[in-house]
Order: structure tokens, then sequence, then C-alpha cells
């Protein structure tokens, strides 16, 4: 307490790291996680596309399509976390006596989710579209351009191939400006009104880019298992996946070192204050000895201040890290998982209370073996 001015440095550095290395490896796997949720970050590189080669005219055999619990089946693999079936078809909108070319996209109600997108006005359709066919139309801000020439078009009717559809939606097209030039209705409507209508291709959407490799691996086998699957393809964002895992790495590396470094410098503070208070209490631990102390007891008490020292620094890391968990989670909108905190917490306690004995101990030996005469006739 004596010497508080001294020490309050090394304390708050010690804290500091302590409280860094509590946020990152409670949260690190939640930081993950919704870093993968950000395709457009990403570059859709959890996605996994999946397709029949429709090949050229050439072809004597009738490309295959997926059928029904294929996808089913592929989203049950672990590391999956949803799956969508997708067609595509070109056609013309109809509107105020003018044609407007339209792609329009038959999907699930999954589509939405795999691809990370959301509304700009109005809703996107969800499962009750797909089980009541209903003819409904989510489209892009260009192609509601191009065919009403404005965009608060949600509940408006376009024919679409002499069907007429009711605009719910308006889609944000995010970072993927072609987006924006398409439409998208049910693929279960699309399959009653429009010819040839089979899904041919199924986007795969994982956990994390840690499970791309191993899902892509595993979904030939699954679809090959339940349905003919000839001139099926895999595609993975190989080199992307690279990309990304070679920044994190670099990221973490940083962190990690960085977190590592102020431990370190806390601990050489310690060190070094212990040093100097050894220094400047050799008269002490000189009369001490000469009343009957032993090494041990004199290496005990600095001992049990450098200890003290970084116990204090613990429980003050512990502290700022709880509250960087709980900020995390507020900025992330998720829950800090509680049994990963309590144990971390735990554990940099101990981790701070080891290197107080380590800075402590060298200073604590060198004040142990001081000769008694010349500690009490020290200036």
């Amino acid at each position: 307490m004596r010497q508080q001015k001294r020490y309050l440095g090394v304390l708050l550095a010690i804290a500091l790291g302590t409280g860094l290395m509590i946020v990152i490896l409670t949260m690190g796997d939640e930081v993950k996680s919704n870093l993968n949720k950000d395709l457009d970050l990403l570059g859709g590189a959890t996605i996994i596309k999946v397709f029949f080669d429709e090949g050229g005219a050439d072809r004597m055999d009738r490309p295959e399509y997926f059928r029904e619990g294929s996808s089913e089946a592929v989203a049950a693999l672990p590391g999956v976390n949803a799956t969508t079936l997708v067609h595509m078809a070109g056609g013309y909108a109809t509107n105020d006596k003018h044609d407007t070319e339209v792609i329009l996209f038959g999907v699930d109600e999954n589509y939405w989710k795999v691809n990370g997108l959301g509304q700009k006005a109005g809703e996107l359709f969800g499962r009750e579209a797909m089980e009541k066919r209903l003819r409904v139309v989510v489209l892009g801000e260009e192609l509601a351009l191009r065919i009403f020439g404005r965009l608060d078009v949600v509940g408006e009717w376009v024919s679409i191939n002499r069907v007429l559809y009711l605009v719910v939606g308006l889609l944000d097209a995010g970072s993927v400006a072609d987006r924006g030039k398409w439409g998208y209705t049910p693929l279960s409507t699309m399959m009653d009104f429009w010819p040839n209508v089979e899904p041919r291709r199924m986007y795969v959407r994982c956990d994390t880019w840690d499970d791309v490799v191993p899902v892509a691996e595993r979904v030939l086998q699954e679809i090959r298992s339940r349905q003919k699957a000839n001139h099926l393809k895999v595609e993975v964002a190989g080199e992307a996946i690279k990309h990304i895992k070679r920044i994190v790495w670099w990221v973490e590396l940083f962190v990690y070192f960085s977190i590592a470094a102020t431990l370190v410098l806390g601990g050489f503070g310690i060190w070094n204050g212990m040093m100097t208070a050894v220094k400047s209490r050799t008269r002490e631990i000189g009369l001490k000895k000469a009343m009957g102390a032993e090494d041990i007891d004199i290496m005990k008490q600095f001992m049990a201040e450098a200890v003290a020292l970084s116990f204090i620094a613990g429980v003050l890391g512990v502290g700022l890290g709880y509250g960087g968990v709980e900020l995390a989670t507020w900025l992330l909108k998720s829950s800090a998982p509680r049994e990963l905190l309590y144990l971390y917490s735990l554990m940099s306690i101990v981790f701070t209370v080891l290197l107080g004995l380590g800075a402590g101990f060298f200073p604590a030996l060198r004040a142990s073996r001081m000769e008694v005469v010349s500690a009490i006739r020290y200036e």
C-alpha cells in the first residue's frame, strides 16, 4: 500500500491484458459466428453451390434435378446452416401496355437466409407462400424501376408471362448489384405456371468457413445415396476461404501477441518493482534476520507481496473482462456463454497468480540470501 504509485501502472497493465484475454477467449466463437453471417463481407465464401451440369445441345440424356428429400438430407449434415433450391427462368413483365424483359428466380423460403438477404420495403415471402403456392413476387430495385418507373411498388400487381403476381417486397441487394435486376417468386408457384421447371441448383450455407470443405465432400455422397446424380457438380470458393483464413490468422496473431506482450510487461513490472523493494528494504531485511527470521521467512514475505499484486491485478482484469464481454454481447446482439466466462475468469486468476510467483521468485530469493551484517550496514 505504501508503494501504490509504483505499482499502479503494473496493476493496470496486467488487468488490461487479463481482461482482453477473457473477452477474446469467451467471445471468440461468437464473433466468428457473426462474421460468418456477413456473406457480403466474406464474398459468399461459406456458400457451396451444388448443381446438375446441363451440358451442351449434343447431350443425349436429359439433365437430372433435385428430387424430394435431397435438400432436407443435405440440410441435416453437420456444419450445414441451411439449404435452398433455385430455378432461374426468363420471361416478360407486362405493365401499362409495355413489356419488360425479366429474369425470375424460383426460390424456397430459405433463399434469403442462405444468401444473407433482407428487404428494403414490404416483406420476403416464407414457408406459407411455398406451401400455398401463392402468386407473389419480390422485386429488385432496378427491375421495379424498369417495370413501374418507381420504387413504391409493394401491393401492386404485375403480369409476368401472363400470370398476375402480387408484389410483396423490394429486395435489399446488398453489395451484389445484379440482384437488383431480378425478381423472386416461390419455387412451387413457378413449377405450377412455368413449363419444364425443375430445380437443378442448390445453395448450401455452412455454419463457418471451416465447415465448407468437409460439407462439400459429403454432399455428393448424400445426394447419390438418394437419387441419380449424373453430372452433379459441387463448387466452393476455395481461394476466398484461404484469403479469409489468412487475414483472420494474422489478426488473431496480432491480438494474442498484444495480450502476451502486455502480460509479459506486467510481469516484468512486478519483477522490477520487487527488486526495487528488496533494495530499498535491505536494512529491514537484515534487522529481521538478526532478530531470528529464517531465509524461508524472508522469501515467503516477498513472494506473498508479489502474489498479492498479481492477484489484485487479476481481480481487476476479471472485472474488465466481464464488462468487455457484456459490451461485446450488446454490440453483437447475442448472449454470452456464461460457463465459458466463468471458466476463463477462474483460469485468468490462476494465471496471474502464477505470473506473480514467477516474477517475484528471483527478488524474493535474493532477499532471503542477504548477509545479516552487510544488510544492516547498508546505506
